[in-house]
């Protein structure tokens, strides 16, 4: 049985500098009027934004310098995540990239993938979209069905991806393709290839979302080419890959904080002198932050130490989603306002756009029924 432990973690002296030098830049870009906070922070891409937090160091913070990063800790790098998004902030053109992707190629990757890859991230010029979902096979990634067929020198994809946020306006995409026969084993024979989306056999097409966004898109592989040193971490260790990958996904502040401009703007808009209700809404709200937030950071910690919290990863990310739905769906009643479609900085166009949003936060990165699965495995109950 899994024994769940989220211990306090001390930031060091160095994190809460880099917090107030965040804070700095935040006001500054905001009062150059470079961006609206109150927008949907990691799903906002702005590759503008992006190079300018890569001028200060704000991604690949964790990496070597001579792959273009700054040797940070994981702690320090989750002060720097954590301002960011609660600052608002358009981090999207980078998020996967820096989040996960750049982490696996600098553990799993080959040295051209590291040398002509892993610079471009952390410079903020370079980013990355997730191929794993599939067609007919919701979140069991075990049931994949793309194919790669080893050629000489390389590999030939074939298959088709959905749900692939932001593939039409990434460089690159991790794909997880099926390299051998289906065993009594599921999770055999499966590989991560480095997908370099301007190369030809591979079509990106829109999928609109219900108010007619682009976010989402279906990616089709059609005798794709991979070279040898695309591979990740070997071939037939795609399993292994992805469920290492999905602690990084699973257990930031962005799995709490994507409604926190509305959070914050809902306790603005009740004012100084709440009735009972809405006191008590706000508090649960604040209370449950904060615990969120000292389970994130221990995870963070662990991270730090080298350890793979894959099912502690897996409880943040199931109770900060559910968190995070639960704002719009609170301060809807609370607040006497008609929510209106928009991605300006008024306040019904905030909860309009939260509200429709909302749904996909308990989807993305692992369904909650998949999630509660992994931890009742961890508790021994299954």
């Amino acid at each position: 049985m899994h024994e769940f432990r989220y211990d306090p973690v001390q930031l060091p002296a160095s994190a809460q500098i880099l917090r107030s030098d965040v804070r700095t830049f935040i006001a500054e870009e905001v009062a150059s009027g470079a961006f609206t906070p109150s927008r949907n922070s990691w799903n906002t891409f702005d590759a503008d934004f992006s190079r300018r937090c890569g001028e200060r160091g704000y991604i690949g913070m964790r990496w070597p310098k001579q792959y273009g990063g700054h040797e940070r800790s994981a702690l320090e790098r989750y002060v720097v995540t954590e301002e960011l998004l609660a600052g608002g902030a358009p981090v999207g053109a980078h998020w996967v990239a820096d989040r996960q992707s750049g982490h696996q190629i600098l553990r799993y990757g080959s040295d051209r993938a590291k040398q002509t890859i892993l610079p471009k991230i952390a410079a903020g010029v370079c980013f990355f979209s997730i191929g794993m979902s599939e067609p007919d096979s919701g979140s069991d990634l075990a049931a994949v069905r793309t194919r790669a067929i080893q050629v000489e020198s390389g590999w030939k994809i074939s298959g088709t991806k959905v749900w692939t946020s932001g593939a039409h306006r990434t460089n690159y995409l991790i794909a997880l393709a099926r390299t051998g026969p289906k065993e009594e084993d599921r999770h055999a024979g499966m590989t991560q290839f480095i997908v370099d989306l301007s190369h030809p056999g591979v079509t990106v097409r829109p999928i609109y979302n219900l108010y007619g966004g682009h976010d989402f898109n279906e990616v089709v592989f059609d005798e794709y080419f991979v070279p040898d040193d695309m591979i990740l971490g070997g071939v037939g260790m795609g399993w292994k890959m992805v469920t290492g990958e999905l602690a990084f996904e699973r257990s930031g502040p962005d799995r709490f904080l994507s409604t926190y401009q509305l959070l914050l703007e809902s306790i603005r808009a009740i004012g100084p002198d709440p009735d009972d209700r809405s006191a008590n809404e706000i508090g649960r709200f604040v209370a449950h932050l904060a615990t969120l937030r000292r389970m994130s950071t221990s995870v963070a910690g662990m991270l730090e130490r080298g350890a793979q919290p894959i099912v502690e990863a897996a409880l943040v990310k199931d109770v900060g989603t559910t968190f995070e739905r639960e704002v719009p769906e609170t301060f809807r009643h609370l607040i006497p306002t008609e929510p209106t479609l928009g991605e300006g900085g008024s306040y019904p166009e905030l909860l309009g756009m939260t509200i429709l949003r909302a749904p996909g936060f308990t989807i993305r990165g692992g369904t909650r029924e998949i999630l509660r699965g992994m931890i009742a495995r961890g508790l021994g109950l299954r």
